[in-house]
């Protein structure tokens, strides 16, 4: 597909045409001339109210639920979602029926992602049919293509398990993906413990749950080596642990959830189901805690940590609704509300150097992987703007800053 990109501004720090405005002029998914201006009568022209344009995004954190649960969202649907939500890649969590634990489950959802415009990279589950017990197939999903291998919001609780993983996986430069949530120490918790669980009644989750775990597995990691990704952190401790981790020269990566970011549990006071989720959204302490760590870069990237869930696991009491939240149609708005244009940029698209090891750049004779943005657009977001089957929005009626237009990758344009 031949396309003319008219009048853009390009955010990339790695190129030499950062911040200006250009044409740009793709032949068959390969950017093929970069110039202030570009005269060619030919190909279709692509041109929008102030736009911008990046490397293409990438979200590490993805659950639409097919195989098994297509009520929620399917693959096909999904990955329309993504793209118009400015996401050029998604890692596709494990958490299916079945759990795509083996290397046959890896193949089915990377065949039905086949032929879109956004790219999905499967990860595998750590242990079968994520039940803590035994070590999946590795080796053989790596094989077939996994990036990542990790429990889906499972602690790994068996602490050899995760050492003789960490050990194995090596063999393969395999990335653990270790989520952390002591489940004693969280109980029967269903919010942030603090000042707001409190008042409302509500059994808290202490940062402790996760901050123990996180302290374990680091440990782990410095007596194993290997590669370790801790996702979705949400406390300050946890940031700390991190960073000195990093310090040490351990191959550590962290991500943190946009609604972590943006929301504090203070909105929790309508008991409304949207916002339970897990890492659950904490006080303002922690919620600076998280931007700080973001911006010194001790947070790799953000994620929308996307989980669809269908209506009937999120409308009942707050005690028994499902955790989750979806966030691929607001992440770009909602994060342009507390944080720099070009830090959100950098952020949405480091996933791809640490998973797929390509490094962002927008240059003559490189693949197109890009993303068209407005960055100064401010509206609302309604249940019109969303896209996806499921509809449980922690972002819903929240006010936005930035708009995106959609995506060019895979020789393939899909805009709004």
């Amino acid at each position: 597909m031949n396309i003319l990109i008219k009048s853009a501004t390009i955010i990339d720090s790695s190129s030499e045409f950062n911040q200006k405005k250009v044409d740009i002029k793709i032949e068959n998914g390969v950017i093929s001339e970069i110039a202030s201006e570009i005269n060619n009568s030919v190909f279709e022209q692509i041109s929008f109210d102030n736009l911008h344009v990046s490397s293409g995004w990438m979200d590490a954190s993805v659950a639409f639920g097919e195989p098994g649960f297509e009520d929620r969202e399917t693959i096909n649907n999904g990955l329309m979602v993504a793209a118009k939500s400015g996401f050029t890649h998604i890692a596709y969590q494990p958490n299916t029926y079945p759990v795509i634990d083996n290397q046959s489950l890896v193949s089915f959802v990377k065949t039905k992602a086949q032929n879109h415009a956004t790219s999905l990279h499967p990860i595998g589950a750590f242990t079968k049919n994520q039940e803590g017990a035994d070590l999946a197939e590795m080796y053989d999903m790596h094989n077939e293509g996994a990036i990542a291998f990790g429990d889906y919001k499972k602690n790994i609780e068996n602490a050899n398990l995760l050492k003789i993983g960490l050990q194995y996986a090596q063999d393969f430069d395999g990335m653990v993906i270790t989520y952390s949530n002591d489940s004693n120490i969280k109980g029967k918790g269903v919010v942030h413990e603090g000042i707001t669980s409190t008042k409302l009644g509500l059994k808290g989750i202490p940062p402790l749950s996760e901050e123990v775990v996180i302290a374990r597995n680091l440990f782990l990691l410095e007596y194993t080596g290997g590669k370790m990704h801790i996702p979705t952190i949400s406390t300050q401790k946890s940031v700390d642990l991190i960073k000195e981790a990093k310090a040490k020269g351990l191959n550590v990566t962290c991500s943190v959830a946009i609604h972590n970011l943006v929301l504090t549990d203070d909105v929790l006071v309508d008991f409304d189901t949207r916002f339970k989720v897990n890492p659950p959204i904490r006080d303002t302490q922690h919620q600076q805690a998280l931007i700080d760590g973001v911006l010194d870069g001790t947070i790799d990237f953000i994620t929308s940590d996307h989980c669809a869930m269908d209506i009937e696991h999120k409308k009942m009491e707050f005690d028994m609704a499902s955790n989750g939240t979806i966030g691929l149609e607001s992440a770009f708005g909602a994060l342009l509300t507390i944080l720099p244009l070009e830090v959100v940029v950098d952020k949405l698209q480091a996933a791809k150097n640490i998973f797929l090891k390509q490094k962002a750049s927008i240059k003559v004779g490189e693949k197109a992987d890009l993303t068209f943005f407005n960055p100064t657009k401010e509206w609302n977001f309604t249940k019109n703007d969303i896209l996806s089957k499921s509809k449980n929005a922690a972002f819903l009626n929240h006010a936005m800053k930035g708009w995106v237009y959609g995506i060019y990758h895979n020789n393939k344009l899909v805009v709004k």
